[in-house]
């Protein structure tokens, strides 16, 4: 391992690539901050601009891009409640209040400090223990991503309120039954198109996020008459306004060293990726968070907003682990740039390692310059992204309205989505009024179609039994951790009120 570090370094600090790295960190903020540019389009642009490069320098760019627009795409969530990648949803639960109660500042300083910490630890992890997760990884069946998939969605818990718990519920199970919608991939059936030949392939994410967040958020602004964002003086948002105190450090630390390791683990496991890794990071914090801290969550609270900050940017790295060493990719973004990197003619999986270790450990040891390239980029620049508050609500609303029909026809030059967008948004604003929980629908409709995919492959293998769900070691480990993440609080409060009796 000490000669391969020693490669990635020699490769690392090679001008070309202390270039790539830069450029992949600015380019992938850039792009990631408008919304509807995700990480996919981010690294899908950047692959012309590899052409004729070194396959580590042309990877090098790549990954700086990947985890760059992962980065940047919190910028949007937390100042305009604009997430146009799915990974950055739960960022915008407690960024946007904490934004919008007049600390944009602090918020997008948070984020920034824990997806380093984040994407420092897991390139640490990644380092070493790259070799023997993927051993690990690749003995996790269909059934075990079920039952993952089922533990992620415990996290619905942490976006209820007191009482509010069966109005999360009600939204995942529509998140879930908007996910079927579409040509089922196994028999060619179609579900719910109503012979539309639009909803064929299904409904996009990025729309029905832009609709339920962006466009409602502005409908919203309007309607309240919220008139906060006239009344901030751009001048007023200084460097000052960037400081974290001792106590704030204090308080999100265990957040950030929990979710560092949640998030690369789950970055690890093929087809979870660094959406999963934020919800459950997220969900974990709210849930073993005391009660007076959980009240702050959706509100503005500061470890909310720490958990899937540093829990995507942990499992952004985690990913690297099944495409470097399996040649699985664990998402959509890894996928193209599996592609990539079959197209410079190397081969992934176990003997990358032996076959081309300048690429592997070149790529890895590129991961600590990037993070703190992001660090050193963004920063600065915060007090200039926090301004975007300011702007008059007469110029922001048709400004977020524009971007985000925009994005979303940049990205599928269809305008039936766009119809189906308006439709979505006025729905989700009437739902919004009865204070239901968007979030919960998003994670329903994001896992929906994984869930489905590997309890069919498990049914199948099992020959359509469930004792999966039991007799295999690793799944009912799974299901006894899901059953304990939902019995905790209630545990908590039972032994809260024991002691209460004792005392009194």
């Amino acid at each position: 391992m000490i000669s391969g570090m020693t490669t990635g370094i020699t490769q690392t600090f090679v001008p070309i690539n202390i270039a790539m790295v830069l450029f992949g960190c600015f380019m992938g903020s850039f792009i990631g901050m408008m919304p509807g540019l995700g990480p996919i389009t981010a690294v899908a642009l950047m692959i012309p601009v590899t052409y004729g490069l070194d396959p580590t320098t042309g990877m090098v760019l790549l990954a700086g891009v990947y985890y760059g627009a992962i980065f940047g795409g919190s910028t949007s969530s937390i100042l305009i409640n604009a997430p146009g990648e799915a990974a950055t949803v739960a960022t915008s639960l407690d960024g946007y209040p904490l934004a919008r109660s007049g600390k944009p500042g602090k918020a997008l300083a948070i984020a920034a400090y824990s997806s380093f910490s984040g994407g420092t630890v897991a390139v640490i992890l990644l380092m070493f223990f790259a070799p023997m997760l993927a051993s690990v990884s690749k003995s996790f069946q269909s059934v075990d991503y079920f039952a993952l998939m089922i533990l992620g969605l415990t996290a619905v818990s942490a976006f209820a309120g007191r009482g509010g718990f069966l109005k999360a519920m009600l939204m995942t199970v529509l998140g879930l039954m908007l996910s079927t919608v579409g040509t089922d991939q196994t028999s060619g059936t179609q579900r719910y198109t109503f012979g539309s030949l639009e909803l064929l392939d299904g409904i996009e994410f990025l729309m029905l996020a832009m609709a339920t967040f962006a466009l409602t958020e502005a409908l919203l602004l309007v309607m309240k008459r919220d008139a906060s964002s006239d009344s901030l003086d751009p001048k007023s948002i200084t460097f000052k306004d960037l400081k974290v105190t001792k106590d704030e450090f204090k308080n999100i630390a265990p957040t950030i060293g929990r979710s560092s390791l949640l998030g690369f683990f789950v970055g690890v496991l093929p087809g979870a990726g660094a959406t999963l890794g934020s919800f459950m990071s997220y969900g974990m914090e709210r849930n073993l968070a005391p009660p007076e801290e959980q009240k702050k969550f959706g509100k503005g609270s500061l470890r909310g907003l720490a958990a899937p900050e540093t829990g995507n940017n942990a499992a952004s790295s985690g990913s690297f682990v099944p495409l470097l060493t399996l040649g699985i990719p664990g998402s959509g973004t890894t996928a193209v740039m599996l592609g990539a990197l079959i197209a410079y003619g190397i081969e992934p999986g176990p003997r990358l390692f032996v076959d081309s270790p300048e690429v592997f450990w070149g790529v890895i040891m590129s991961m600590y310059l990037g993070n703190v390239f992001l660090l050193v980029l963004n920063l600065p620049l915060i007090p200039y992204f926090a301004r975007l508050l300011a702007i008059p609500r007469v110029i922001m609303i048709p400004a977020i309205l524009f971007f985000s029909i925009m994005g979303v026809y940049l990205v599928t030059f269809n305008t039936f989505d766009i119809q189906m967008m308006v439709i979505f948004c006025v729905s989700a604003l009437a739902l919004r009024l009865m204070n239901m929980p968007m979030a919960p629908l998003l994670l329903g409709f994001i896992l929906g179609g994984l869930m489905e995919d590997n309890l069919r492959r498990g049914l199948a293998i099992y020959d359509g039994s469930v004792s999966f769900m039991w007799e295999r070691p690793v799944t009912l480990a799974i299901n006894l951790l899901t059953i304990f993440v939902l019995m905790f609080p209630l545990m908590r409060t039972f032994m809260a009120k024991r002691r209460e009796l004792k005392a009194g």
